[in-house]
């Protein structure tokens, strides 16, 4: 039997984990919290999962919220003008519904679930010079915590990563008591507000530890009037501040949050990072190798939604990648392979969140604003948030975009 050591307890870790486990693998897995520990904790991220990552879960079995987290049907874009009204605004309909689990949640339920089938669950923070000690004892080593110091061992990719520094500050509430969507009564969506040159807020239905809720989630450009959270640790003052910027950039949301609290003293979260692909091979002092996953080395920005069902991916890929191994060696070349394999997928995601990082082109703005009389491209674009792959076929080069937009109102 082979013996595989899975460092961090997140969305790919766990996932990754569980699925060899049932392979019949031996699975060592580390985490620095327990479940209780998860559980209680600050949030973690905003995960809204499409339809491919929520089939990877369901293929392990791993669903076990899918009957309680509200069914996302739809994706709807609002732009907002000088005046803060509502320039643009549509909803495209998803072809598969989406969720968002709290990954307290998720998280915690998963590493209880591991232990209960027999998993070796290791309790501890782990640093490079215990991999050097424990890595000997094991076939293959992988790398899950994305934000731990481990993620030093592993280089960043210069050609894939066209920014150093972080292009958001982020700020995430989760709430209760939001009013109800005039616009859309009879389903769920996730709303993206976006607020030229200042930055977006998200609204998106959620599962979290206390039921049904909503996440309230603003990425502003550094330095502009959102980027106002650094220092603020009150949980009541990042939500008085959260939803002081709603009333002032888009008040049709802000109007639905008369009534809107918090879920618990630790449903909110703040910070920024430089999107980043690195290097998927991280050698120890000692000479051995250990294979990097998720977001150790592909970190995108959350703008278009994609870390956890990059993880998702991430996971997925690995497990074949390992399956189909058999007893041959995880060396360097294997490594290389399986992250190539993931890459894949995962070279559209990066792509197209580094695309919607920068300034947006004339001909994406035409698309937005055709997708508020044209329901197909609408539908189109929300979809691609499960299926990244599809941009390049009619968003980034003006010509193609152009031509699809003539299809679809029928004057091509």
């Amino acid at each position: 039997m082979r013996k595989i050591l899975v460092v961090g307890a997140g969305q790919s870790g766990l996932q990754l984990a569980l699925g060899l486990q049932t392979r019949g693998y031996e699975i060592t897995l580390m985490s620095n919290r327990t479940a209780d520990e998860i559980r209680t904790g600050r949030v973690m991220s905003t995960q809204c999962m499409f339809r491919t990552a929520l089939q990877h879960e369901r293929d392990l079995k791993l669903d076990f919220w899918e009957s309680q987290a509200p069914r996302i049907e739809g994706l709807g874009v609002s732009v907002a003008g000088p005046d803060a009204t509502r320039a643009v605004d549509w909803v495209g309909r998803l072809g598969g519904y989406a969720q968002s689990v709290d990954q307290r949640v998720k998280m915690a339920g998963w590493l209880e679930t591991f232990a209960q089938r027999g998993g070796q669950l290791v309790i501890h923070g782990a640093s490079v010079s215990d991999l050097d000690h424990f890595s000997r004892a094991y076939d293959l080593v992988l790398i899950s915590a994305g934000k731990s110091e481990l993620v030093s061992m592993f280089g960043r990719d210069a050609a894939r990563s066209p920014y150093d520094t972080p292009q958001r500050a982020l700020a995430v509430a989760y709430v209760h008591g939001l009013g109800p969507r005039p616009e859309h009564p009879e389903y769920e969506a996730v709303r993206c507000n976006l607020v030229p040159g200042v930055g977006e807020l998200f609204v998106m239905p959620a599962f979290t530890t206390s039921g049904r809720a909503d996440i309230l989630f603003w990425e502003g450009v550094p330095g502009g009037p959102l980027d106002v959270f650094t220092g603020v640790e009150d949980p009541g003052e990042h939500l008085a501040l959260t939803l002081e910027l709603m009333k002032r950039f888009t008040p049709w949301e802000y109007a639905r949050a008369a009534r809107a609290e918090l879920t618990d003293a630790n449903g909110t979260l703040t910070g920024r990072y430089a999107p980043t692909v690195r290097h998927p091979v991280g050698r120890l002092p000692g000479g051995g190798l250990v294979l990097g996953a998720a977001d150790v080395v592909v970190a995108n920005d959350p703008i278009t939604g994609q870390g956890a069902n990059s993880a998702a991916r991430c996971a997925a890929s690995y497990l074949d990648s390992i399956v189909e191994r058999g007893d041959r060696p995880f060396d360097e070349a294997w490594m290389r392979s399986a992250f190539d394999r993931f890459w894949e997928s995962a070279r559209h995601a990066t792509k197209w969140t580094n695309a919607m990082l920068g300034a947006v082109p004339e001909h994406v703005l035409n698309m937005i604003g055709a997708a508020a009389e044209l329901p197909a491209v609408a539908d189109r674009f929300a979809n691609g948030f499960d299926d990244p792959a599809d941009f390049e076929n009619f968003f980034y080069e003006p010509a193609k975009a152009e031509a699809y937009l003539a299809e679809a109102s029928g004057t091509a």
